[in-house]
């Protein structure tokens, strides 16, 4: 499904200018599809047809090949100041940015009941020019369509808020007193995943058991057992509502767990989750967080909102980022107390395909605010201009996370982002 629009490119533009001058707003979301999916297009019955040669492939033996390209672009002007507060020119930086991307997919059926995938990733320029990185590897196995194995490199996602992954127990790491946590291994906690899950279906839902490691075993760490969590899911897909309720254990973090639950009233998406922690590894203090938020769509579905409220009682907490397209791999804060968000999309599709958009965040008295808009102006040419700003408290999450790596604030920003992107695809199976 082809993205609306991304709130984490504006992070990841940080990334790609010279030197890295400018540091924008984390909002800590993937892009707006995680919370506004484009309408199902109707298929032609040739495309029907294609599709139901796709399912009737995935039983055969065969190889998958995708590769994508991507070329961009951004020029980014920055402010430590607001425009309209600052006092002089001096105020101002200007960052230009250019990046070269290419992901090459090899997804291998090598029986009908066990499959390979692997992702490779190419980008140019990089801290130290060419980066060459594993993304996904892993592999599946189907005993007998009763339970569903997955094991190697990748993320796995629980919770159901587009805003705020704080039921993503996965997604967890321990405070920054253990961020790298240094033992006799030297085992970092702070990179990507490797997990070994089972999905067992059971009625109307599914049980989930699994056990991961954040350890850099790519380079060359093996994990220690403090440093492998457990955790479990249930699932129950009713007609009326989705439940999922799961924990997770692992050394030097609090043993947690959670309940969500999405339904649907009056053609508005309603959601609401709730998590208990208990810190087993120190003093065993019960702390807890909670949310609750909807999704609206409007006008024969061209516009959307997403409102959501979270509250987080456990304090200090922390959680991984995976490196995506447009952000690398970070460790965020949760920020503490009351939380908001606020998700604003007007699709506009005889012009140009238009997407404009308006998202906020609220958080320890400080404001993200970054309005918008998408064009699609030529086909695999995707134009992005957007404003992000800080406002509120200047000790507040969302004003200090605007910090350069020179300890800079930079709480207001114009960016202009040009993309140029396409992928090929080859099959063979038999």
């Amino acid at each position: 499904m082809k993205s609306l629009f991304t709130l984490l490119l504006l992070v990841f533009l940080a990334n790609i200018s010279a030197a890295n001058e400018v540091s924008l707003l984390d909002l800590d979301a993937d892009d707006l599809d995680s919370i506004f999916n484009e309408p199902e297009i109707e298929t032609s019955a040739e495309e029907q047809e294609d599709s139901a040669q796709v399912i009737s492939n995935l039983k055969k033996r065969g190889l998958d090949i995708n590769a994508s390209y991507e070329f961009q672009g951004a020029i980014n002007p920055g402010w430590s100041e607001h425009p309209w507060e600052a006092e002089s020119a001096d105020h101002y930086t200007l960052a230009l940015g250019i990046l070269m991307r290419s992901t090459l997919d090899i997804n291998a059926q090598i029986s009908e009941a066990f499959r390979v995938k692997s992702v490779i990733k190419i980008a140019i320029p990089y801290d130290t020019g060419v980066l060459i990185t594993l993304g996904d590897f892993f592999f599946d196995y189907n005993f007998y369509n009763w339970i569903f194995l997955r094991a190697g490199k990748f993320e796995q996602g629980w919770g159901v808020s587009p805003n705020f992954g704080f039921t993503n127990l996965l997604s967890r790491v321990p405070d920054t007193d253990f961020i790298p946590v240094i033992n006799e291994n030297k085992e970092d906690l702070s990179g990507p995943s490797y997990i070994i899950k089972f999905d067992i279906p059971i009625g109307v839902g599914g049980i989930q058991l699994l056990t991961q490691t954040r350890v850099r075993v790519v380079d060359g760490k093996n994990p220690s057992r403090d440093f492998i969590g457990f955790g479990g899911k249930l699932n129950l897909a009713f007609r009326w509502a989705d439940f999922n309720l799961g924990a997770y254990y692992q050394d030097y973090m609090a043993t947690r767990g959670f309940l969500s639950v999405k339904t649907n009233i009056l053609d508005t998406d309603i959601y609401s989750e709730g998590l208990i922690a208990v810190n087993t590894h120190s003093d065993g203090a019960v702390s807890y967080a909670f949310n609750i938020g909807f999704i609206k769509r409007l006008f024969n579905n061209s516009f959307d909102i997403n409102g959501e409220i979270f509250y987080n009682g456990e304090g200090s907490t922390f959680f991984f980022i995976p490196e995506t397209v447009f952000k690398r791999e970070d460790i965020s804060p949760f920020p503490e107390g009351l939380n908001a968000a606020i998700n604003l999309l007007f699709r506009i599709d005889k012009f140009f395909n238009m997407r404009l958009f308006t998202t906020l965040r609220y958080g320890e008295d400080s404001f993200c605010v970054v309005p918008g808009l998408r064009i699609t102006p030529f086909p695999n040419i995707e134009l992005y201009l957007a404003a992000p700003v800080a406002l509120g408290n200047k000790d507040g999450i969302y004003y200090k996370e605007t910090k350069n790596i020179h300890g800079e604030i930079r709480p207001f920003h114009i960016v202009l982002y040009v993309s140029i992107k396409g992928s090929v695809q080859a099959s063979q199976y038999y």
